[in-house]
């Protein structure tokens, strides 16, 4: 009799995707990685808990040069799931891996353990419905169109959209549009008291913008590499 042992178990390997901002420096790195310093002042703990990938395919960087990088990054407590761009012999144990042909998913992410089941989100082709306000805590990523929220955002909040977003409401957190690289991206808002804007990488911070601005309805596009707000017209 021949008896057959299935108390073993085989191992299982399921693929999960994930979305991941990215992160591409400029030359000069050192006033790029200046550039970010300013950022984490107006914007701590934006990067904690994401996943990242360093895109360095624009620089050409020496090994110690890449490693100097991620050690950069490191000490600012941004953590790499992984890069792309660079040389794959270079990225030993302990290390990012390598990654590469990645793209861009449209991903809907509510971090407030507290959100009211009642919220509801709709996607319609390139474009997503926030119905109900964004908390404090909550970060609304849509990075393949438009975002338009029905309510407030708070602070402590954000929305990141790949094209515009228009906020029908007070905006008290932080916006950035045009995630995808559009600079034709625009921000509207019914109340303007935000904490930070962007558009296309290009951020401006509370202390930056015009006191007469603030309660009121603005919008924000830019011009040649320069954020321009002003208030906007109300029907």
């Amino acid at each position: 009799m021949t008896i057959t042992d299935c108390s073993r178990h085989s191992i299982q390997m399921r693929g999960r995707p994930f979305m991941a901002l990215v992160l591409a420096p400029q030359q000069p790195v050192a006033d790029w990685l200046t550039d970010l310093d300013e950022w984490l002042q107006h914007s701590p703990g934006f990067f904690t808990g994401r996943p990242m990938i360093l895109d360095v395919s624009a620089l050409s960087l020496s090994k110690i040069e890449l490693a100097d990088i991620i050690a950069d990054l490191h000490g600012r407590e941004i953590r790499l799931m992984g890069i792309e761009g660079t040389n794959p012999s270079w990225l030993g144990l302990g290390m990012p891996p390598l990654v590469s042909n990645g793209r861009q998913a449209g991903v809907i992410e509510v971090l407030d353990p507290t959100t009211d089941a009642r919220t509801t989100a709709h996607r319609a082709a390139s474009s997503l419905l926030i119905q109900n306000p964004v908390r404090s805590g909550q970060s609304v990523i849509f990075p393949e169109g438009d975002v338009t929220v029905i309510g407030s955002v708070a602070s402590g909040a954000e929305v990141i959209a790949g094209g515009s977003i228009h906020v029908y409401g007070a905006l008290r957190g932080r916006a950035s549009a045009g995630s995808s690289g559009d600079a034709r991206a625009r921000i509207f808002c019914s109340k303007f008291e935000a904490e930070l804007l962007a558009i296309d990488g290009l951020y401006t911070a509370i202390d930056q913008i015009e006191p007469h601005l603030r309660g009121r309805p603005v919008q924000a596009w830019l011009d040649c590499d320069k954020m321009m707000i002003t208030m906007a017209a109300v029907d």
